[in-house]
């Protein structure tokens, strides 16, 4: 199981929106957003949102009560602890923001189920501001990405992550989740033997849908928590079972399975204290 990395987008992958928005929107600054929206990048726009949002007095406590209250669906959790509690690897490729994505994760429990989080920086600064910036800096770090926007481009995250992997001499098999436009690039970056599964009639499954044969990973599409889960699964029956048949050691899948929700199932009761 510790062969297989799974990556996940944020916005409406973990959570049922988009994190930008959803702020923006509950505290009231939609119009001026929607203003603004054609004059400068979105990322330089959501911090001067934050800013706006700051001087009029609005907390960081207010901000993460209603990050706290973004929605997402029930089967979300209980999959993100039973795949880490099977051993695997999880990260987070993200075009949101660090702050947002922590504060989410920390609410539900489960930010120690991933390794890694790659986004746009997002903290709060001395004076009580929260402060987003790119992930690759506009002017210093050009990406040269032209499916991706300037701020981030997944696709050279996900070449870093197999670089490294590879640089540590590990065979990995990775499994993508996501559903944006952002999500295309990365899904060209994967390898045979990867599995792409991206949210059904959202821009990535439309984009990948105008030509399936342009990605050497497989594609399993999923629409909500409950087949989210359900293929991640079934993903991880299949990564295990292929490489069972490479080592001579296969076991039947109907007991394999069983042994997989079995291992979630304890995964997600909660610790009982040791008898003195």
């Amino acid at each position: 199981m510790a062969d297989i990395v799974v990556l996940f987008d944020f916005d409406e992958t973990i959570i049922d929106c988009e994190s930008d928005s959803w702020v923006i929107n509950e505290l009231g600054l939609t119009d001026r957003f929607n203003e603004l929206l054609p004059t400068m990048p979105w990322n330089s726009l959501v911090d001067k949102m934050m800013g706006e949002l700051h001087a009029s007095g609005i907390t960081i406590e207010e901000i993460e009560d209603v990050l706290n209250r973004a929605p997402i669906h029930p089967r979300i959790v209980p999959a993100i602890k039973s795949i880490h509690a099977l051993g695997c690897d999880l990260r987070v490729v993200s075009d949101a923001n660090l702050f947002y994505i922590e504060t989410i994760l920390n609410h539900l429990g489960i930010r120690e189920c991933f390794s890694e989080i790659n986004t746009n920086p997002g903290f709060v600064d001395e004076e009580g501001r929260l402060r987003i910036s790119p992930y690759h800096d506009f002017k210093s770090s050009f990406h040269g990405c032209g499916l991706c926007p300037l701020n981030m481009c997944k696709g050279v995250v996900i070449e870093r992550i197999q670089a490294s992997l590879s640089a540590e001499g590990k065979q990995k098999r990775f499994i993508y989740l996501g559903d944006g436009a952002g999500d295309y690039c990365p899904s060209l970056k994967l390898l045979e033997g990867d599995f792409m599964m991206p949210r059904k009639n959202y821009p990535v499954w439309d984009l990948i849908c105008r030509n399936p044969m342009l990605l050497k990973a497989e594609v399993r599409k999923w629409t909500d928590g409950e087949e989210m889960e359900r293929v991640l699964f079934e993903l991880i029956d299949t990564i295990i079972t292929e490489e069972e048949i490479k080592s001579g050691q296969l076991i039947s899948s109907d007991c394999r399975l069983q042994n997989i929700a079995l291992s979630a199932h304890e995964a997600l009761l909660p610790t009982l204290p040791v008898p003195q």
